[in-house]
């Protein structure tokens, strides 16, 4: 009865005249008669009239059996309960969409699958046209050239000005990039994946009493800290979580969840080299790089359905189709994905170095580490590929990089108040260790192979796994510097791995 009371009042004229600016917030209240029930301060009952009041005229209407008085009070949240005389009202939560990435990964095998039906679709109605009939399509299409080129200028056109609306710019080094999925859709889909990865770590992750997993905690919370002045890094609650793998690996998720392999801990020789590594991952998740390197394949995606669609309308046997389909994958990859998987990579070791600069660190250890990761590669017998292979720069390639950074580098951690750095410069030391080394080597080798032995590195991941957790905790604090913040002054700790005495040894 009051929905049918309400229907026809709204239909009349009178209720269409009155103003539509009502508050938001409204209270259902009765005068008399049926007992009132609350539920989150809101009240409904039936009556015999309604008033609703306008906030502006402040003239009331009456349309129904319900008494509504404006009234400032709280607005209704998603869930509420509005009671009617025993009968009771639930409003539903908001739904939520998935995040456009995830969506786009889903439909990404469908796009492919379509071209391929639609290509060989159009094959195969080629193939069994009449002679005559190929030969009028040609001519109509030899005639309408122009007018079909002008609609193909036209389409590219317009894909332009789509991928122009989509320009954006880099947080940190203020480069123009493409970018197709915001920052809030990768957070979405950061969280999907930080669960999914702990469900899959979760018998291997490494207790946070442990000692390894409080030097990263501590580290990464140290570089956070002394970057809090760039927003992508203040906004983000980054946590840690050491996983108990051989891996030589590392990574950040956009959302801040740092996930950290004991195989990369044993690689590590101190915790400037520690601080650096981490600096690049962070700087993956500060840059956006996740969101824009799947922004660049999602725009070839779609760019290379139409010559998959080509392929298989061209080619005249499936075989050969899927023989031309493997070769565009191939060369897509390698023209497109990896160069640029390679370039960002590039860019994350200049912003972590710059991170780990503002932390105070020794960055000179940077190009330490990619020097042992290329000799502990060359010892273990790693498998090497040439850099157009891989989606990550060369290690000699790193390293080099990062020694052509190193003078703005060290400016900038000199520009941060930091302590001065030691005499010794790590990639001095090292070069002279890894010289003696390979001359000792030599010199046992001429001895006959019985006193022949492996070199081991002078900072490598046989030098210190053991006693780096207890070193890097032992933490020192630099003086107070008035123009440092006093809850981030806090020095890296230096861990010193003493060039070894290998005649000594040797004479030993």
């Amino acid at each position: 009865m009051a929905l049918l009371c309400g229907t026809l009042l709204l239909r009349s004229s009178r209720f269409c005249a009155v103003s539509t600016h009502f508050t938001r917030n409204f209270r259902v209240c009765k005068p008399a008669g049926c007992p009132v029930k609350k539920t989150c301060s809101v009240s409904s009952t039936i009556t015999d009239c309604v008033h609703m009041r306008a906030t502006r005229s402040g003239a009331p209407v009456s349309f129904c059996r319900f008494q509504i008085c404006l009234k400032s009070s709280s607005p209704l949240s998603s869930g509420s309960v509005l009671t009617q005389c025993g009968h009771q009202i639930h409003t539903s939560a908001p739904l939520r969409a998935l995040p456009a990435p995830l969506i786009w990964m889903v439909v990404k095998p469908l796009q492919k699958l379509l071209a391929i039906i639609l290509g060989r679709s159009l094959r195969k109605w080629w193939v069994a046209l009449p002679d005559n009939r190929r030969e009028l399509m040609r001519e109509w299409a030899w005639q309408r050239r122009w007018h079909l080129t002008a609609g193909a200028g036209v389409a590219m056109v317009i894909v332009a000005l789509l991928l122009l609306t989509h320009l954006d710019e880099s947080p940190v080094t203020g480069r123009t990039r493409l970018l197709v999925f915001s920052r809030e859709n990768y957070m979405e889909l950061a969280a999907l994946t930080s669960e999914a990865y702990m469900e899959e770590f979760a018998e291997l992750l490494v207790p946070v009493t442990d000692p390894c997993h409080q030097v990263v905690e501590r580290v990464v919370q140290h570089l956070a800290q002394r970057n809090k002045d760039i927003p992508e890094v203040s906004e983000v609650s980054w946590s840690v979580h050491v996983v108990q793998s051989p891996n030589v690996n590392a990574f950040v998720l956009p959302n801040g969840k740092v996930f950290m392999f004991t195989g990369m801990l044993e690689a590590i020789a101190d915790v400037h080299q520690l601080s650096v590594v981490l600096g690049h991952e962070m700087a993956h998740a500060v840059l956006g790089h996740s969101a824009e390197q799947a922004s660049l394949s999602h725009v070839v995606d779609l760019l290379s359905l139409i010559l998959l669609t080509a392929i298989w309308a061209v080619c005249p046997r499936d075989s050969v189709a899927l023989l031309g389909q493997w070769v565009q994958g191939k060369l897509t990859e390698l023209m497109f994905q990896r160069p640029y998987s390679r370039r960002l990579e590039a860019e994350a070791d200049e912003v972590g170095l710059q991170l780990a600069a503002k932390a105070c660190a020794d960055v000179r250890a940077g190009p330490v580490f990619w020097q042992q990761m290329e000799i502990r590669d060359q010892l273990t017998g790693e498998p090497t590929f040439p850099e157009w292979l891989s989606t990550h720069p060369s290690h000699r390639n790193r390293f080099t990089q990062l020694d052509r950074l190193m003078p703005q580098a060290l400016e900038l951690r000199e520009s941060c108040v930091c302590p001065a750095l030691p005499a010794s410069d790590p990639r001095v030391v090292f070069s002279k260790s890894v010289r003696v080394l390979l001359e000792n080597a030599k010199h046992q080798a001429g001895r006959g192979p019985e006193r022949a032995r492996k070199p081991q590195l002078p900072h490598g991941p046989t030098s210190l796994p053991a006693g780096l957790p207890a070193a890097l905790l032992a933490q020192s604090v630099p003086p107070p510097s008035p123009n440092v913040d006093q809850s981030s002054k806090g020095l890296i700790p230096a861990v010193a791995a003493p060039v070894p005495d290998t005649a000594a040894d040797e004479e030993s």
